[in-house]
């Protein structure tokens, strides 16, 4: 399996956690952290909704988690895959936990134009590269994967409305 088959596989299991963080009445969004031989390590919906928490992002959530278990040698060498580029808040977390790469599925530009003015995601124009530009160590960045922009956008269809 190529890296971009190993990408895209994970991503579309982000999805499929995106769609059922959005059957418990949260955002739909979805991420999970993969090691370097891309077995999955721990999945995360969001869950700022059904927790009352401004930081249930997905992301976040999941480094929280990640953090407890994993020391951060071994987040080094792992990857988070999430639907949409991580947020500031999202990048912070995955920047003190260590993690070395990213991969996500549409970006921040995308999700602006799907979620508009909606309150519950007043989404930042600050894409994850360069919240990470400004650290002292280097995290890998791969996204958008537009051959997925199809299937990540359906999840969110009627949401935003």
């Amino acid at each position: 399996m190529t890296d971009k088959e190993r990408h895209i596989r994970l991503l579309r299991r982000c999805i499929e956690i995106s769609q059922m963080a959005r059957a418990k009445g949260n955002t739909p969004f979805g991420s999970l952290l993969a090691d370097e031989d891309g077995t999955i390590l721990w999945e995360q919906g969001n869950v700022e909704i059904s927790e009352s928490v401004c930081t249930g992002h997905a992301e976040t959530r999941l480094m929280e988690e990640a953090s407890r278990r994993f020391s951060k040698e071994k987040l080094r060498f792992c990857a988070l895959y999430t639907t949409a580029e991580p947020c500031a808040m999202c990048a912070g977390a995955i920047y003190w936990g260590n993690v070395g790469k990213v991969v996500y599925g549409i970006s921040e530009k995308r999700l602006a134009e799907l979620t508009c003015d909606h309150p519950q995601n007043p989404t930042l124009d600050l894409p994850c590269r360069e919240v990470f530009a400004r650290g002292r160590r280097p995290i890998e960045v791969i996204g958008p994967f537009l051959e997925l922009e199809r299937e990540t956008v359906a999840v969110h269809e009627g949401y935003w409305s």
